[in-house]
């Protein structure tokens, strides 16, 4: 079940990578300011791009998204597939409940956050966790005001007993952009709710580059996770050695 949430959250927010590209130093963001989303009229540029891209629509860029400036590494200490290089000035903090990951900028402006596998044993609806996360966004920020939904989108699908609902927004507020993509995937037969969140914010003069040359590239490494390590269904199991490398009660 772990896995099945997971690898719909790679397909819909990360493998839309293997069909696209995005930057690196040399991929300036101004190739793409006159960019315009085919999703929300309200955004262009880069961040527009970012915002089809969560969607399923490739990346309209040639170059492959990589690090200007590598710093350190991190891996998560009970996930060890969560691995990645981060940004120099950049600092990494596990997300023990969702074997998930906080990756800030020194300054505190700028957050990456990733977390593929919260589990709840209640059936919670989607909006309850997007609301949870759009509260920890604004009290980082300890802002209290008026925001604005730039770009909203709600989806559901039925697959037999179980329900996958996804729900993202685009966010402005004080002088910070934050796009958020959320997925819950329920069995109303084991009466439990997992669910996965994507979050990049920053401040809203520099979202465009921060796009191009912090989160897209984040994100193509961990769509290549090494086979080696890869473990789908989170079981501690590494997939070469799971005879079952899907369903996290077998091995």
């Amino acid at each position: 079940m772990k896995s099945f949430l997971k690898t719909l959250f790679v397909v819909s927010l990360l493998l839309n990578m293997a069909c696209s590209s995005d930057s690196n130093n040399n991929d300036n963001p101004n190739n793409l300011q006159n960019f315009t989303s085919s999703l929300c009229v309200n955004v262009t540029g880069p961040t527009a791009a970012y915002w089809d891209y969560a969607h399923g629509v490739p990346f309209p860029s040639t170059q492959i998204p990589t690090l200007a400036n590598p710093g350190q590494q991190f891996i998560h200490s009970q996930y060890p597939a969560l691995g990645f290089t981060m940004p120099q000035g950049y600092s990494g903090f596990e997300d023990q409940a969702g074997l998930g990951v906080n990756m800030i900028r020194n300054d505190n402006q700028v957050v990456w956050r990733y977390v593929p596998n919260m589990v709840a044993l209640a059936q919670i609806p989607i909006q309850d966790v997007v609301a949870n996360e759009v509260n920890q966004l604004f009290a980082f920020y300890n802002f209290n005001g008026d925001f604005e939904v730039v770009c909203s989108q709600n989806r559901t699908q039925n697959l037999g007993t179980m329900v996958v609902n996804q729900s993202s927004r685009l966010l402005r507020f004080g002088n910070i952009t934050a796009l958020l993509f959320v997925q819950t995937y329920m069995d109303p037969s084991l009466g439990s709710t997992i669910a996965s969140v994507s979050m990049s914010s920053g401040p809203t003069a520099e979202y465009d580059n921060l796009v191009m040359n912090v989160f897209l590239p984040i994100h193509w490494q961990l769509l290549y996770i090494d086979n080696g390590v890869r473990d789908s269904d989170l079981d501690g199991t590494p997939d070469t050695q799971d005879n079952f490398p899907f369903d996290p009660t077998k091995q």
